[in-house]
């Protein structure tokens, strides 16, 4: 797995190649949760998602992404929150082998 440096801070985007992809993320706070957008080659690929805890971002290869994302909670099993990124929740990114 690979982490993505995230910064504690309600809006980013991140540059970053993920499995030879090169990838925009956009991660953003809203009242509802903390949701995610996914660009490779400047193509969007996702929007809007939300983002839980454990639980995969792009989930189908249909989306031409290879591999996916999730948050991770290192102190419990909360739901993401701006406040604790690159800290208590990480994003990482898995090669398809590593959640088959």
């Amino acid at each position: 797995m690979q982490i993505v440096p995230t910064l504690a801070v309600p809006s980013q985007t991140i540059t970053v190649a993920l499995g030879n992809q090169p990838c925009s993320i956009a991660v953003y706070q809203k009242s509802t949760g903390l949701f995610l957008d996914l660009a490779v080659n400047s193509v969007p690929i996702i929007s809007g998602v939300l983002c839980l805890h454990t639980v995969l971002i792009v989930r189908d290869a249909y989306f031409g992404f290879t591999g996916d994302l999730a948050f991770l909670d290192q102190q419990g099993a909360d739901d993401p929150h701006y406040t604790g990124l690159g800290s208590r929740w990480v994003l990482g990114y898995m090669e398809p082998w590593q959640f088959i």
